[in-house]
């Protein structure tokens, strides 16, 4: 069982601890991506998992490649070429600071990519899914069009396809997010959310709930699930659910409807290290869930408990394993030591 995910790995660039951007005189270097992040993921999960870009030629795409390829993930169809890598800066909030994210990615490699760069039958021959996030086509038409091309041979191969909305105010406005999601939709089996995306998106609002204000019912998600399974014919909607009580501590949860019956996950009081990549494990935590045979509460209940581990570790990637996962979700959260 092979997961292919196609989008864009980026150079993260993080001062030390809390500081401020440019409070020090260092920086951390590390990579990630909202795909790669799955991929990631799966590959430490134990799936085989591919990754597809495009990246420069240099030390810059070469270390991105070392980074994917020390997780075990497969990066044999990753094209090269362009002049740069994506760059993001990223500055970790606490209590009442929010965190920031500063992009530098414009003209990147993949963002100037031409769709036949890519040859999706032979890169989509020997998988079962593939993965993508509403970020992938917000990067340039060229991307859109390749993507649009990678879903076309995933439906004709018979292939699952999931997506997480990941809606980006940064990166295209709420209008031609909604015109172009809407149109790959028509793709997609496995939709995932968080608490503000089908409103931003496709303006599927959640009554009752305010995720800016700390108000997040998970009842009222049940009707935005519905709506959206409705709509786009999915076989699976998922939606994760934040409280943020601060930078620091949230609460978090899932629920997935499967078209007939709700299923949710246990509540994590997260206190956070690094949130980034939290969706996109929660997304590879789902994809494994389904594809190892469990039901879809299981499924569910090992996402979220594999999210919420990744909120613990410093950089993009989760580092965890699914015997730690499934230690989470049989209800040993007491984060004692293990000697």
């Amino acid at each position: 069982m092979k997961v292919v995910t196609f989008g864009e790995i980026m150079l993260r660039l993080s001062p030390e601890g809390y500081n401020r951007l440019f409070q020090s005189d260092r920086m951390i270097a590390t990579f990630g991506g909202a795909e790669a992040n799955v991929a990631v993921s799966l590959a430490s999960f134990g799936l085989d998992s591919g990754f597809v870009t495009k990246l420069p030629e240099g030390p810059t795409g070469d270390g991105a490649i070392s980074a994917l390829r020390a997780f075990g993930v497969d990066t044999g169809s990753i094209v090269r070429g362009g002049q740069r890598i994506g760059v993001y800066y990223m500055e970790k909030g606490a209590s009442q600071r929010p965190s920031l994210c500063i992009y530098d990615r414009a003209h990147s490699s993949i963002a100037e990519c031409s769709p036949e760069d890519f040859d999706w039958e032979e890169i989509l021959g020997d998988a079962c899914w593939f993965h993508f996030t509403g970020i992938t086509p917000a990067l340039s038409e060229q991307v859109e069009r390749t993507l649009e091309n990678a879903l076309k041979t995933a439906k004709a191969l018979g292939i699952t396809v999931s997506c997480d909305i990941n809606y980006r105010s940064k990166l295209w406005p709420r209008e031609r997010a909604s015109e172009v999601m809407t149109r790959l939709m028509e793709y997609v089996d496995v939709c995932i959310a968080n608490e503000e995306d089908a409103a931003d998106v496709f303006g599927i609002k959640a009554n009752g709930s305010d995720a800016s204000k700390g108000i997040v019912d998970s009842e009222s998600y049940k009707e935005v699930a519905v709506e959206l399974t409705k709509r786009f014919c999915l076989k699976y909607t998922a939606i994760t659910l934040r409280t943020s009580k601060s930078a620091n501590d949230n609460d978090w949860q899932a629920i997935l409807y499967d078209g007939n019956a709700f299923y949710s996950s246990a509540k994590h009081s997260i206190h956070i290290v690094d949130r980034v990549g939290g969706g996109d494990s929660f997304g590879a935590g789902l994809i494994y869930g389904i594809l190892s045979g469990k039901d879809p509460e299981g499924a569910v209940r090992f996402a979220a408990a594999a999210s919420c581990l990744k909120q613990t570790i410093e950089g993009d990637f989760n580092r965890v394993t699914v015997q730690e996962v499934e230690k989470l979700v049989s209800g040993d959260g007491s984060g004692r030591i293990k000697r």
